[in-house]
């Protein structure tokens, strides 16, 4: 009895574990990283640069990164990120209260909201002149070998933003430091190349290699770990979304909403079919519809604009009929 009971309890065993990152993955909250604010280190990125870089997008394209690489949180996508922005009309200024991220929040059906500033960006240069051996400061006007090194500094700081409360539940900071002899802060880094092509796209790897971008790489490093150990503490917020039936297959829907519109596999949503309108007698505006409920249906796939569910109700569904999450 024992060796037959064995074989039967590892696969079960291996069952069981297989079904632990689908749960933990399931678990994990949704958090939109807006761009970050950099209007008090402006002249310095256009000194850097040589004109106006947008170091904001590229420190919160690489925090998602970072994030994303550590698969503590579910990121939104950007194009979905901008798209709500523009429509929204909300001007940079805004994004930076947070009151309005929690608005953003709440429109992108995410959890919470990481928004910061960027505080120190660019050059921290140190100017010595070696005599005798000895390292003698410019100051005192003695003579020697005057020897330059680039150094970059960088500090950030981030706050994650409640989208319900819009209680800010982190506050986290990262610096990172980067010394060179005799180079500039994006001069060729050690696979060469120049700053990120000129195109100064922070997120690729000969800007990484430059002394500026691995002074970047370490704020945003730290910045990420602090904000990974509070992903377990974040309240989940229930996300509220409605679409149509875009397809059916016996109990099988495929609906026009995704995970940009806060869909998640394990979700539940009623289905309802329009039995009546309601019109304005003076306008003529249909100012009210009447639904009936026909069922509901749980969410097992989804991806940026559709989703899969299974659906279980009183009387079939139909292409078009009305999906909303459940209350």
């Amino acid at each position: 009895m024992r060796k037959k009971f064995w074989p039967v309890l590892v696969v079960a065993l291996v069952f069981v574990s297989s079904l632990v990152p689908t749960a933990s993955a399931q678990k994990k909250k949704r958090v939109a990283v807006l761009n970050f604010e950099y209007g008090t280190v402006q002249t310095q990125v256009a000194a850097v640069f040589g004109t106006n870089v947008d170091v904001g997008k590229g420190i919160s394209d690489l925090l998602v990164q970072q994030l994303v690489t550590d698969a503590k949180y579910s990121l939104i996508e950007r194009n979905a990120l901008d798209k709500i922005l523009n429509e929204q009309n909300f001007a940079n200024s805004d994004r930076a209260d947070t009151a309005t991220a929690a608005k953003i929040g709440k429109i992108l059906g995410v959890d919470a909201v990481i928004m910061g500033s960027i505080t120190q960006f660019g050059r921290d240069d140190q100017n010595k002149t070696y005599a005798g051996g000895a390292v003698v400061a410019r100051k005192f006007g003695l003579g020697g070998l005057q020897k330059r090194e680039a150094k970059a500094v960088v500090g950030i700081t981030a706050r994650m933003v409640d989208t319900t409360t819009g209680e800010i539940l982190a506050a986290v900071t990262g610096t990172g430091e980067s010394t060179r002899k005799g180079t500039s802060l994006v001069g060729a880094g050690g696979g060469g190349g120049n700053a990120a092509g000129g195109g100064y796209d922070m997120t690729s790897k000969n800007f990484g290699e430059t002394i500026l971008g691995e002074a970047v790489h370490q704020a945003v490093t730290q910045m990420a770990t602090q904000l990974d150990q509070k992903a377990d503490a974040l309240p989940a917020r229930k996300a509220e979304f409605s679409g149509l039936v875009a397809d059916v297959s016996g109990s099988t829907l495929i609906l026009n909403i995704g995970r940009n519109s806060g869909v998640q596999v394990g979700d539940s949503v009623e289905i309802s079919r329009a039995v009546r309108t309601v019109k304005d007698p003076s306008s003529g505006k249909v100012i009210k519809t009447i639904t009936n409920k026909m069922g509901t249906a749980t969410i097992t796939e989804v991806d940026a604009n559709s989703a899969t569910a299974n659906y279980s109700g009183s009387s079939p569904a139909k292409v078009g009929d009305s999906v909303q999450s459940a209350q």
